[in-house]
């Protein structure tokens, strides 16, 4: 039998999905969408805006002003549609034989759906605990609009102490993950011909050694891993997806440019290869200048998101299990804002409806059975909070 919030989950789906909050655009009408419906039914809710206003993150506190609730923490931003071959309208929810498609249903606009659908629950209920809703901008280009949020809610009266982010297991407990660091080294030289190596620096030519030390610290975090890794694959890795630069082969190239990405494991240190590829891009920015006196090599940090550790008889994690009666260990490669939250002393877990296969895709969908799994765990868990 369904759970009875589980045709109001639906439609606030349909609602959700209509809102076009792929991460290039504004999610402000959602936001205010959200905003007043939790307002309405007695949240406290504050919003965390963007540097430049265009965004913003929201949390909203059901439940007494005590410390010990728990955040339910989702992201409003969806990756683009452009050029998938998608067979029904993306923003326009879209029902077949128990799927429900559309941009977001799975990642992850199904979780803040069944959140909308238990909040009349939510504020009726006696908690002895507050419930926080954590809804975040820009995750899926960095996690960039979390990091603001969390720390406000680290700063406020009533501090949680448990985290449940609802990203895509197939309502499974997941209690660990990489995380995610991105870099982009740019490379400014001087243009001569290719004859006259010593009027000008190519650079293209400086930026190999650049490159070659990350292939080395790819190799590096191979070996790093131990035995026993629960990842697929066991370790870190670092690759160099984008490589630009030079104008002929007969000329010393002016300009180049080039972005890595690690998705490393919690043993992984990010930080560390940052210091020795800046450390690198110095010493190649000297030896350019040698020719080129207004060279110039630069390393810019795209993201950083902490990787997710498993958690040592983590509250959140008996929590989940509770809830759900999954006692199997999981985690994942890709990546959440769990690490963000956990970097801050609050103990995680993830778990949400839906399937990660499916995010991302054209045809995206959600399972209504994933919805009606996730009204349950909502449910039981606004009854843990009475208690």
């Amino acid at each position: 039998m369904s759970h009875n919030a589980l045709p109001a989950a639906i439609e606030e789906l349909r609602t959700l999905v209509a809102f076009d909050t792929t991460s290039r655009n504004s999610n402000l009408e959602l936001i205010d969408y959200v905003e007043a419906k939790l307002t309405g039914l007695g949240a406290r809710c504050e919003r965390i805006p963007s540097e430049d206003g265009r965004k913003a993150n929201l949390h909203a506190v059901f439940g007494p002003q005590v410390d010990g609730g728990i955040i339910l923490s989702g992201h409003t931003d969806v990756v683009p549609v452009d050029g998938q071959p998608w067979t029904s309208d993306p923003w326009a929810l879209t029902e077949r034989d128990g799927l429900l498609y559309g941009r977001g249903t799975c990642d992850m606009k199904g979780f803040s759906a069944c959140i909308l659908a238990l909040a009349p629950k939510i504020t009726a209920a006696d908690l002895k605990r507050p419930i926080h809703i954590a809804l975040s901008y820009d995750e899926e280009v960095g996690c960039l609009g979390a990091p603001a949020m969390i720390d406000e809610i680290m700063a406020g009266p009533v501090k949680p102490s448990v985290v449940v982010v609802g990203e895509p297991t197939d309502m499974k407990v997941v209690t660990a993950h990489k995380g995610l660091f991105s870099v982009v080294v740019r490379l400014r030289g001087k243009e001569a011909h290719s004859s006259l190596v010593n009027d000008g620096a190519c650079a293209v030519t400086h930026a190999v050694p650049l490159m070659q030390y990350l292939v080395e610290q790819a190799e590096a975090m191979k070996l790093a891993a131990p035995a026993d890794s629960p990842f697929d694959p066991p370790h870190g890795t670092l690759t160099i997806g984008e490589v630009k630069g030079g104008t002929a082969l007969n000329i010393l190239a002016l300009d180049a440019e080039f972005g890595s990405l690690m998705r490393p494991c919690p043993w992984d240190d990010p930080q560390a290869v940052e210091a020795g590829l800046r450390q690198r891009a110095a010493e190649v920015e000297a030896k350019m200048r040698q020719s080129a006196p207004e060279a110039s090599v630069s390393v810019e940090v795209r993201s950083s998101v902490p990787a997710f550790a498993p958690e040592d008889d983590g509250a959140a994690e008996r929590l989940a299990r509770q809830l759900t009666g999954d006692n199997s260990t999981r985690v994942v490669s890709y990546g959440t804002e769990a690490g963000q939250f956990q970097a801050k002393g609050l103990s995680v877990v993830v778990c949400g409806p839906g399937s990660i296969e499916q995010a991302h895709q054209p045809d995206e969908f959600v399972a209504i059975d994933q919805l009606d799994r996730c009204c349950a765990f909502l449910d039981k868990m606004v009854g843990v909070m009475e208690r």
